[in-house]
C-alpha cells in the first residue's frame, strides 16, 4: 500500500473514532464530585493518588490528605506537599504496616483517629479533593466500620472528589465509586532483591 493510501485509510479510521468519542463527550454532561479507587497488587496506587493531588493543585483546588497505614517512615510525597500548607492539609496517621505493628487493638485505635480526620474533611465543602491513602487496607481488616465510611462518602459535598487507595478494595466501596482501576503486578524490583528507592517507592 502506498503512503497516500495508508494516510487516507488512517484518516478515515480516525474520523470515525473522533465521531464516536465526540458523541460520548457530548453525553457526559453531569458535573459532580467523583469517587476514584486505585486498588490491586501492582505498584502505583498511591502514586496515582498523589498525581491527582498535584493535578488538583494546578487548578488551585484545596486538598486534604489522610494516610492510614503509612507513617513509620518519611516519604518524598509528604516532604513535597507539605511545602504548600495553604493548599494542602496533610495528616500521616498510620503506625506502619500491619505486619510491623502486630497489635490489632492499636491498629483499630489508630484507624479510628485517622477516620475522624477524614470525616471532618468529608463534611467540609472547602476541600475540593480528599485523598484517603491506604483506606482499603483499613477496611479489609475491618479496623473501622465500612457502613460508616460509605455513609460519609455518600453524604459529602456534591462537588467534592475523593481518591481512595490500597489493595483489596471492598466490593461495597467499589459499588459506590465512579472510577475504579486495578493495578496488576507484572514485575517488581523488590522481588529481585532491590530495596525501596527514594523517588520511586519512598
Amino acid at each position: 500500500m502506498t503512503n497516500p493510501d495508508k494516510n487516507k485509510r488512517y484518516g478515515e479510521r480516525m474520523a470515525k473514532k473522533k465521531a464516536i468519542i465526540d458523541e460520548k463527550i457530548k453525553q457526559a454532561d453531569k458535573e459532580q464530585g467523583v469517587i476514584v479507587i486505585t486498588t490491586g497488587n501492582g505498584k502505583g496506587k498511591s502514586s496515582s493518588g498523589f498525581g491527582m493531588v498535584a493535578r488538583a493543585l494546578g487548578h488551585e483546588m484545596k486538598v486534604g490528605i489522610v494516610q492510614f497505614i503509612k507513617g513509620a517512615f518519611s516519604t518524598g510525597e509528604e516532604a513535597f506537599f507539605r511545602r504548600f500548607p495553604d493548599e494542602v492539609e496533610y495528616h500521616v496517621m498510620g503506625d506502619g504496616f500491619t505486619w510491623e505493628t502486630q497489635n490489632r487493638e492499636q491498629d483499630e485505635l489508630t484507624a479510628a483517629k485517622a477516620w475522624q480526620q477524614a470525616q471532618r474533611m468529608l463534611d467540609d465543602e472547602s476541600y475540593d479533593l480528599v485523598l484517603l491513602d491506604e483506606l482499603n487496607i483499613v477496611l479489609k481488616y475491618q479496623y473501622i466500620d465500612i457502613e460508616q465510611v460509605i455513609n460519609n462518602l455518600k453524604n459529602r459535598p456534591v462537588m467534592q472528589h475523593v481518591v481512595i487507595t490500597g489493595r483489596s478494595a471492598k466490593d461495597e466501596l467499589i459499588d459506590i465509586a465512579d472510577t475504579v482501576t486495578e493495578m496488576k503486578d507484572v514485575k517488581h524490583a523488590f522481588c529481585s532483591g532491590i530495596k525501596a528507592q527514594k523517588g520511586i517507592e519512598l
